[in-house]
């Protein structure tokens, strides 16, 4: 049996801030910046997510609430590299200063459909690039209150000691998987980033955000690799239609893994409710797909 990761990141609360209690109020794009930004910011800022948990942040539109909320916001953290398309009509309503959580972070271009060459935006479901997006929240929650340096400085290597234990684990219970069946096969192109941190090939059903989900020739395709490379697992994400998927279940010998989580994270009694939880869960549940024969 595999080991589990120990659960222990604290459970935050990723949508409406608390009343004004005189904290700065830091307003984040969606659910899994909330939750990073709350871990660091030693409860010295208010902290709140403009998308809902299970929400679906690529074609998201702000509404009026959106726009009173912004009003009050003394920060705003943003993913970047066209994540939040609908952000620049929210922001050119907003006073509050920006700042991009993904600066520093190397890009990995999408390969395929009608945003081919443009960078992956899934850049926080590497534990690696994770690290990056700490640094740059720490530094602009710094900016922010810089009587709280020292102890955001501090949260956020507790922080990032609890991230590195996920890469420990992958690099660890994958070292066994032959070099052929090291694939991580899902349904849509958002794992790019984990797949190289776990030196994984990836696979996938559509890119980014794509319109059709799974067309005869993306899932041809992808049986094949699958069936040509022993792979024992696919996958697919909790926002998206897994019937293409199933589709290739049906061709080759493979079978469906735990629903893997992306985009956002679930209610508090939910799987994911953290995005320690969403990054160990989908740790856990590639170990396991691609270990357990």
């Amino acid at each position: 049996m595999v080991p589990a990761l120990s659960l222990t990141a604290c459970t935050s609360s990723t949508g409406q801030a608390s009343d004004d209690d005189g904290r700065p109020l830091v307003l984040t794009t969606f659910t899994v910046l909330a939750d990073m930004t709350e871990n660091i910011a030693a409860d010295r800022v208010r902290v709140a997510s403009l998308t809902r948990p299970g929400a679906e942040i690529h074609g998201y539109e702000p509404t009026p609430d959106d726009l009173v909320r912004g009003q009050d916001a003394d920060l705003i953290l943003e993913n970047g590299l066209g994540l939040e398309a609908w952000f620049a009509q929210f922001t050119e309503r907003v006073q509050a200063p920006t700042t991009v959580l993904t600066q520093d972070v190397e890009t990995i271009p999408i390969s395929s459909g009608d945003h081919q060459g443009e960078p992956n935006p899934h850049a926080w479901m590497s534990p690696t690039n994770a690290l990056t997006y700490v640094d740059n929240i720490q530094a602009a929650l710094t900016e922010l209150d810089p009587e709280g340096a020292d102890d955001f400085a501090r949260a956020a290597q507790d922080y990032k000691d609890e991230i590195n234990e996920v890469s420990t684990y992958l690099d660890t219970e994958l070292a066994e998987v032959p070099d052929n069946a090291r694939a991580l096969v899902t349904c849509e192109g958002a794992f790019s980033y984990l797949a190289r941190d776990a030196d994984l090939t990836e696979r996938y059903l559509w890119p980014v955000n794509a319109e059709s989900e799974g067309t005869p020739q993306q899932i041809a395709a992808v049986a094949e690799f699958v069936q040509d490379n022993d792979v024992p697992t696919v996958f697919c994400e909790s926002t998206v239609n897994d019937g293409a998927q199933q589709s290739v279940i049906r061709e080759t010998d493979a079978r469906m893994g735990q629903t893997l989580y992306v985009d956002s994270l679930s209610e508090a009694d939910g799987p994911v409710p953290t995005y320690l939880d969403l990054l160990r869960h989908d740790a856990e549940a590639i170990v396991e797909g691609l270990t357990t024969t």
